[in-house]
């Protein structure tokens, strides 16, 4: 590749990190799908009417009042009714020092979350709570960040900044693994937060890049996204690259066609958007002002994804596929999470449309957290006795 050819194919990269390449390719294989172009899936829209009315009707039973708080890591830091990091939070006379604890504990609470398997359990010590998934997940790299696990400061555990000294066997213990309670992908969640360590130094660090970007107080929350992809890219293992430009959460499919370097390229940056919205809230308790907050898309993943599957918004071609081992750069994989992002913006206006809420006050971020993802919970276990998701999954713990 010519040095034009390769300053022409890293421009073309960059653009793939942003929160509108997801949703403009993701709206792309919708279009495809409804056009019978994408191999692996059918798609009937008229379903999407029961997926709303499921959504609202889960959206008022937990939240009476439509008062539901953004979909985020810290939601998953509050058991038995009790918030435990504003329980642990420390008497800083400084919101940024806060801000970068803050910082510091959701970037590798987020990074840890993928996928536990149907098995994994956690038992909290402290409140008596046995807990699985995301929630078990949660709690457990709470401890461990509480614990000063991530710390390379005996006086100072709040922080993580030793992420090169965690290992699989680290994790294993704060995670409370054995042979009878398995958690998968154990060694990729390790080395992903070493790589972190390499890229980052110190998470806790991105707060003050992030409110540098801030105009007159105010930051965009698509530009929450641009600075976690471009500080997270070379932590990902065996990713696509363009060139010389890491791309995360980003894979092919023969659906998505461009004339330029990126044909085939289908973003996704499902645990960096996560990421992005759960750096929210210790944004703005540090006086910057998160705007745009639709800007950023719905979340690729299997609560999401499940939801439509379940209710048949989304159909294999071929059913059998459902229990085949189906890798995550796999074509069905690619498009299953590209048609959850674009579905997701459907079912958004319909499910405020049942609600009487707007988009200003009733986010994206809202409609998923009250939401599309505790409905696919729900039709999961109502369908599954394990409640896991509707399609088989081989994952190294790095992307669901």
């Amino acid at each position: 590749m010519s040095a034009d050819a390769k300053t022409d194919a890293a421009a073309a990269a960059r653009r793939l990190l942003s929160a509108a390449a997801v949703r403009e390719r993701a709206h792309e294989m919708l279009g495809a799908a409804l056009a019978g172009e994408v191999a692996e899936w059918r798609v009937d829209l008229s379903r999407l009417e029961a997926a709303a009315d499921l959504t609202a009707e889960v959206v008022r039973e937990a939240y009476p009042d439509l008062n539901v708080p953004f979909h985020a890591r810290w939601r998953h830091f509050s058991v038995e009714g009790r918030d435990l990091w504003a329980e642990r939070e420390e008497p800083w006379s400084d919101p940024k020092a806060r801000a970068r604890a803050a910082f510091d504990l959701a970037i590798t609470s987020v990074l840890l979350d993928a996928g536990a398997g149907p098995t994994w359990r956690y038992r909290d010590a402290a409140t008596g709570a046995t807990l699985a998934r995301s929630e078990g997940l949660g709690i457990a790299s709470f401890r461990m960040f509480e614990a000063g696990a991530l710390s390379a400061d005996p006086d100072d555990l709040l922080r993580a900044d030793g992420l090169a000294k965690v290992s699989a066997e680290t994790l294993a213990e704060a995670f409370q693994v054995s042979a009878d309670n398995p958690l998968v992908g154990l060694e990729g969640r390790a080395a992903l937060l070493r790589r972190l360590g390499e890229a980052v130094g110190r998470p806790g660090a991105l707060f003050d890049v992030m409110a540098a970007r801030a105009v007159d107080g105010t930051l965009p929350a698509p530009v929450i996204l641009e600075v976690l992809l471009q500080a997270l890219g070379p932590i990902w293992p065996g990713r696509l690259s363009l060139g010389g430009v890491p791309l995360g959460d980003c894979w092919r499919h023969p659906a998505i066609r461009r004339n330029d370097p990126t044909d085939g390229y289908t973003p996704i940056h499902k645990l960096s958007q996560w990421l992005s919205y759960s750096l929210i809230e210790p944004l703005e308790a540090a006086g910057v002002s998160v705007t745009d907050i639709d800007g950023l898309t719905g979340l690729a993943e299997y609560r999401n994804g499940g939801l439509f599957v379940d209710l048949g918004v989304l159909a294999l071609t071929d059913p059998r596929d459902a229990g085949r081992p189906n890798p995550v750069e796999g074509p069905l994989i690619v498009a299953w999470r590209a048609l959850t992002v674009a579905l997701l913006d459907r079912i958004a206006p319909m499910v405020r449309e049942r609600l009487g809420v707007t988009a200003e006050a009733f986010p994206l971020a809202r409609v998923l957290e009250g939401g599309t993802w505790a409905a696919g919970r729900r039709i999961a276990r109502s369908l599954r006795a394990d409640g896991g998701p509707p399609i088989a999954v081989v994952s190294d713990g790095t992307v669901f």
